[in-house]
């Protein structure tokens, strides 16, 4: 028997025992199933400004959750050792939605405000997170998503009212870059715009020197979160080399300061990360 992942762009037909391209979800008895389902490899009460959320609860902490897997192969990934891990690639906890939720609740006296699913791609574990989400606000407290935005528009709108806020990587604002990362440039603006009319929303770009870094590109995609909003607010984050991309340059302070006062021309609230 096979089945057809259709929870990203990706859409993996898979054959009955075989995993998906995330490595996180597979084709068990002809079902897709999410095969990180409350398999965390990441637990830690947070600032939640390092989500990066300026806007959200400044201040604030928030418990912040990771499992393994991620549809993207972007080759400078900060967490590579469980976003291109699968099921037996790094020891996991088993913690259940119910679980989760009761823990959130415990640390609210120590200025926890919810649940941030992060770390690794929190989108490939769908159905935990859209699980834990709706007991988090039974229990009165926030949910918070750091992803990607590689989900298709479906599954996105269904999660969307259970989302208090989101960090949303855009890598870029050029189709080529997007292609080499195995990812879709259209898809993530989709996200990012139906998340922005639910959610609020801030966005992150690294700056990879010589890739996505021009200043021509920045102001492009500064006006285009523009004309979503103004107010939305982006972060822009040197780059350090990590995984494959050890050969690379650290993005230049400078650079970053500049391209951060170009984008200043279209948004209220620019910010610079890692400087």
């Amino acid at each position: 028997m096979s089945a057809t992942c259709e929870l990203c762009f990706h859409h993996c037909k898979l054959e009955d025992g075989q995993i998906g391209l995330c490595r996180a979800r597979g084709c068990r008895d002809g079902v897709v199933v999410p095969l990180n389902y409350g398999k965390l490899t990441s637990l830690a009460l947070d600032p939640i400004a390092k989500k990066p959320l300026r806007r959200f609860h400044p201040g604030s902490l928030i418990l912040s959750v990771g499992s393994f897997g991620c549809n993207l192969r972007c080759p400078f990934c900060q967490n590579h050792e469980i976003s291109m891990a699968g099921d037996s690639g790094i020891p996991t906890v088993e913690v259940s939605p119910e679980q989760l939720a009761a823990q959130a609740a415990e640390l609210v006296p120590h200025g926890n405000i919810g649940v941030a699913y992060t770390y690794n791609e929190p989108l490939i574990g769908y159905e935990y997170v859209r699980d834990c989400a709706a007991l988090v606000h039974e229990q009165g407290m926030v949910n918070v998503l750091v992803t990607n935005g590689t989900v298709e528009e479906e599954p996105w709108r269904a999660l969307l009212p259970l989302v208090d806020a989101a960090n949303i990587d855009l890598k870029g604002f050029t189709p080529s870059w997007y292609r080499r990362l195995g990812g879709d440039l259209e898809t993530v603006k989709r996200s990012i715009v139906l998340a922005a009319e639910r959610c609020h929303v801030e966005v992150t770009t690294l700056l990879i020197p010589g890739e996505n870094d021009s200043e021509g590109e920045i102001r492009e995609l500064a006006r285009w979160l523009a004309s979503i909003s103004p107010e939305i607010p982006l972060h822009l984050s040197r780059f350090f080399p990590q995984y494959q991309m050890l050969d690379r340059p650290q993005t230049p302070v400078e650079q970053v300061y500049r391209l951060a006062e170009a984008a200043r021309g279209y948004l209220s609230y620019v910010y610079t990360g890692n400087c």
